[in-house]
């Protein structure tokens, strides 16, 4: 009937096995087709089907592909009236002439072996075979973190055959680019797949001769939000968190000296964090100079208040010095200059000590102008507390070293100004 032509299974019609039928037992399949004639040659095409990892401590990365070869062995070629090729699956490989590709520089690689081995063998009657395998494979990939993390990497798997030179096996990719499929679902955390590539070209081994080496290449570029959050936005807090240090009086010791020491301390752990996940390279990474600039301010900054804490203690010696030498003459007890201190300004107070002996009054007149002194700091004490508020920051500015006023300008334009070139010639 119709159904059964239809459905004719070869297996009930033909009385022998399917190596008979391929003739597997009457050649010597150790031998390449072809043997002793001009090289035979083997296309070769990929589908990725994954990219898995890619690991920077390692320098290697893993790839899930489908391989797939194909050639023309005579030996295998059998009569069909319809013209349709037979698929078989492993163990026909076993007993045939296969190319024998492996990946140059991989570390470990593997054939998917769930539910059984994922191996496919297409035979056509002409001879011609398709030979197809699932493979995982890790591989070598020598990366350069000069501009880490905004950088871009190239990586590439290279196939090769084992055994046959050039004159005996002609491996190429079998249409060009177009031999290299990739699944469109493929994404890595850390990078941007660009693109895929194929080449080609020729290993020359000084044993054994030149080989046929194919190259799937693809590059890579690294996201770089992560590492803002991570890495360079906690980084530049903590310079600028060094700066408050020059708006604090540089009498307050203990504050300033706990908020230097905790910035420096929080970027050595940034820089020991992110050396930890990274090959120990023998050069400078571009993460590196921005967090070693990044801790040289800060440390600086600790610097700047050693500066002029010395300063200050040297002047107020000085100072102390020029007291002792020379005593106070205004002609004032110096227990009723203690006591206008807290109603007079230290300019006011400096002021007194300008005066001589003889510019001295009598005790009874400087009595009545002490009197008039006093009433008119009681009358101005409300107006006094009033503009309070409104000189907090002239007396913070009075207060400050001249090293703090010129650092509070000096360390944030130095730091924009090296963030403009770091960032205009690293991205």
């Amino acid at each position: 009937s119709h159904i059964y032509k239809k459905n004719h299974d070869m297996t009930k019609t033909w009385k022998g096995k399917t190596e008979q039928l391929l003739r597997v037992d009457e050649h010597d399949f150790t031998m390449r087709p072809a043997f002793g004639g001009p090289a035979i040659p083997v296309g070769v095409d990929v589908q990725v089907e994954s990219l898995d990892s890619i690991s920077e401590v390692d320098m290697d990365f893993t790839m899930t592909l489908y391989l797939r070869h194909y050639w023309k062995d005579e030996r295998l070629s059998f009569p069909s009236t319809t013209n349709k090729s037979m698929t078989f699956d492993g163990r026909l490989v076993k007993k045939i002439w296969v190319p024998d590709v492996f990946f140059v520089h991989s570390k470990r690689s593997f054939i998917h072996d769930t539910t059984t081995d994922n191996i496919m063998l297409r035979v056509f009657p002409d001879g011609h075979v398709l030979y197809s395998m699932r493979i995982t494979v890790t591989a070598m990939c020598n990366m350069d973190f000069s501009h880490f993390p905004l950088d871009s990497q190239t990586c590439s798997l290279e196939l090769e055959s084992y055994a046959y030179t050039d004159e005996d096996l002609m491996l190429y990719w079998k249409n060009g680019n177009e031999s290299l499929k990739t699944d469109e679902k493929i994404s890595l955390s850390q990078f941007l797949i660009q693109k895929f590539h194929t080449t080609s070209r020729l290993a020359f081994y000084s044993s054994t001769g030149w080989y046929n080496r194919l190259y799937i290449n693809f590059t890579l570029r690294r996201h770089i939000f992560f590492f803002l959050l991570q890495t360079y936005f906690p980084a530049t807090l903590m310079v600028m968190l060094s700066w408050v240090s020059f708006w604090i009086d540089h009498r307050a010791v203990p504050a300033r000296v706990s908020l230097g020491i905790t910035t420096v301390l929080t970027m050595s752990t940034i820089i020991t964090g992110v050396n930890a996940s990274m090959p120990r390279v023998s050069y400078i990474k571009a993460v590196d100079i921005y967090l070693w600039v990044s801790f040289v301010f800060v440390f600086l900054s600790v610097l700047e208040y050693a500066a002029v804490n010395y300063l200050t203690t040297v002047q107020e010696r000085k100072e102390r010095k020029l007291r002792d030498k020379f005593p106070c003459t205004c002609g004032i007890p110096h227990s009723k200059t203690m006591m206008l201190d807290g109603n007079y300004s230290e300019s006011d107070a400096n002021s007194l000590a300008g005066y001589t002996r003889n510019q001295m009054v009598p005790e009874e007149e400087k009595q009545e102008k002490m009197v008039v002194h006093l009433t008119m700091s009681n009358e101005s004490n409300s107006s006094r507390k009033r503009g309070s508020r409104g000189h907090v920051g002239s007396r913070i500015i009075q207060n400050s070293h001249a090293i703090d006023k010129y650092s509070r300008l000096i360390f944030p334009g130095t730091y924009i100004f090296f963030n403009l070139i770091y960032w205009s010639v690293f991205s």
